[in-house]
């Protein structure tokens, strides 16, 4: 009987076509993910900059952000030093650097993701914020 149905040729389409299916469903679930990480890391980064403009932490403040984010989250990875300096930075680059820090008190709103930029993954980004000067070079 198996043998019978893969030999049937309405039967080898309709599994090509749900293999299609299934594939463009994976396809946008991982950009989902993608832009899900995105708006978290913008947020973090728009955090770090609003919290350092309005505390006196200082940047030792991302060290320790670092190490209590990786004790409540062992299973994820994203939340060293680093990376927290490149959320704060990619914040920054793209929200025009036109955020002044003595002014982020109680006036400051939370910028939204770019659209464009929530389509690019994270590994570009930081390769883009450590290469190039501007967002028009970007």
């Amino acid at each position: 009987m198996n043998n019978l149905i893969k030999a049937d040729k309405e039967y080898q389409q309709w599994l090509i076509e749900l293999k299609q299916r299934i594939r463009q469903s994976q396809i946008k679930a991982a950009l989902r993910v993608n832009t899900e990480l995105l708006e978290l890391y913008w947020s973090i980064g728009s955090d770090i900059v609003r919290k350092q403009s309005i505390s006196n932490w200082g940047d030792s403040v991302i060290e320790q952000l670092s190490a209590d984010l990786r004790i409540a989250f062992p299973e994820m990875k994203g939340f060293s030093a680093r990376n927290l300096w490149y959320m704060k930075k990619w914040f920054l680059f793209y929200s025009g650097n036109e955020i002044k820090l003595h002014q982020l008190g109680a006036e400051f709103q939370q910028q939204k993701l770019p659209q464009l930029v929530a389509e690019i993954p994270w590994r570009h980004h930081t390769e883009i914020i450590t290469k190039c000067k501007s967002v028009d070079e970007a």
